[in-house]
């Protein structure tokens, strides 16, 4: 990894990759839907759309044909603290890629006429989720578990924010946070250091270097309980989330670890017991996400409202084992083997290798190599895995969302 910051901030990454003819860049901008306030909920993606429909130099379509013209891919998102734009192309468009970057990110001409319709196609992606129990269940929990704190805002916004924003509210968006200190430019494939620095200064090197994007508020103390959010499907949805330590702290790897020994694939324990064993489900598996602040660790069951009970229970003596056990050195060993597998494979790709370089500096870390974190993954001892079971694995400190039928819904017919 290479490593270059301009005079204005911006912050420049290289991963050359031997023996692939492809190149992925990105452009990570420090604003999510973590850094909003309420009435501006959905702000950060709705910029992100709208940049795409235009800039001072190209057309909407123009944007579109720029790379996919040539075979290479163009695509963006908002997540809660950063927005991304990334493209990946063959190595010898990577100045192009770079350009249709820069120009995307730094000269969008957000127009109000433009706004009209990209918050149509922003209305119809809300509707999606609203359609959609299995992503809706995750919205709604978030916004539970963090106690009001702004990791719970919802990406997408709300009906209410996205069909009242204010175009100028998105332009003071724009001028204010995708500035140079809060710019990230990565590139991971076939890549030459200084020739990508070079661009990017050229590109990037005399945009304003403005103010970084705020720190974020502590994270509340951890909210726990049962709730029921009552919707007329043909399945509960249930999940169970608890906030844990955030990125930088070091027992993210024993964390890691310990959901994907619980629900980390078809071998995993909620797998076969809730699905293989029991039949109480299709769809079960563990999830976790690390912030700057904090993260979030859970588990997630998609179950018919008669066996919803039963899930439960069988989910909360699953957690109750791994905070009063943990895992045996066997099951450790193998579950080491499988997460480091998972990460080599993956990191096969371009675009894996891209999101991992730039992960680094947004996390303001130093960079770990492949070897470095496969030895962390290595170094977690069956102590500390219990220890952590001990901490953040007992089913009373999590909360407990259930979306789907109550007793004054009525339950989908049975049409088969």
């Amino acid at each position: 990894m290479n490593q270059t910051r301009l005079s204005n901030g911006v912050q420049v990454l290289t991963e050359r990759i031997p023996g692939v003819r492809s190149a992925a860049i990105g452009v990570w901008v420090r604003q999510g839907s973590a850094h909003e306030p309420v009435d501006l909920m959905g702000a950060s993606h709705l910029l992100e759309h709208l940049v795409f429909k235009g800039t001072e130099k190209r057309t909407a379509r123009e944007i579109a044909l720029a790379l996919e013209s040539l075979g290479g891919s163009l695509d963006a998102f908002t997540s809660r603290e950063h927005t991304s734009f990334q493209a990946r192309v063959l190595d010898e468009h990577l100045p192009l890629a770079l350009e249709v970057l820069a120009d995307l990110v730094l000269s969008p001409v957000l127009r109000d006429e433009d706004l009209e319709l990209e918050r149509e196609v922003v209305l119809e992606e809300i509707a999606t989720v609203l359609d959609t129990p299995d992503d809706l269940v995750f919205d709604l929990h978030g916004s539970r578990l963090w106690g009001g704190h702004p990791y719970g805002n919802k990406i997408l916004g709300t009906r209410d924010t996205v069909g009242s924003m204010p175009g100028q509210a998105l332009r003071d968006l724009h001028r204010s946070r995708y500035t140079g200190r809060n710019l990230v430019v990565a590139a991971a494939g076939q890549v030459k250091h200084e020739e990508v620095v070079e661009q990017v200064e050229m590109l990037f090197g005399s945009h304003p270097s403005g103010v970084s994007a705020p720190p974020l508020p502590d994270i509340p103390s951890n909210v726990m309980g049962d709730e029921s959010a009552p919707r007329p499907t043909s399945q509960t949805h249930l999940v169970f989330g608890r906030a844990i330590p955030g990125h930088s702290d070091p027992r993210r790897f024993s964390l890691a670890l310990l959901s994907s020994a619980l629900g980390g694939g078809m071998s995993s324990r909620l797998f076969q017991r809730v699905r293989e064993e029991l039949g109480l489900a299709y769809s079960v598996f563990t999830f976790q996400s690390f912030y700057s602040k904090a993260g979030i660790s859970g588990v997630y069951v998609g179950t018919r409202p008669s066996t919803a009970e039963k899930a439960v229970e069988v989910v909360r003596r699953e957690l109750d084992d791994v905070a009063q056990n943990g895992m045996p050195s066997g099951e450790l060993e193998q579950i080491k083997q499988q997460v480091k597998g998972q990460i080599m494979l993956s990191l096969e790709s371009t675009g894996a290798r891209l999101y991992r370089l730039a992960s680094f500096s947004l996390h303001g870390e130093p960079f770990a190599t492949l070897d470095e974190l496969l030895g962390k993954i290595d170094s977690v001892t069956e102590k500390q895995v219990s220890d952590i079971g001990a901490e953040f694995f007992s089913p009373d400190g999590f909360f407990l969302l259930r979306l789907g039928p109550s007793g004054d819904l009525p339950q989908e017919p049975d049409v088969t």
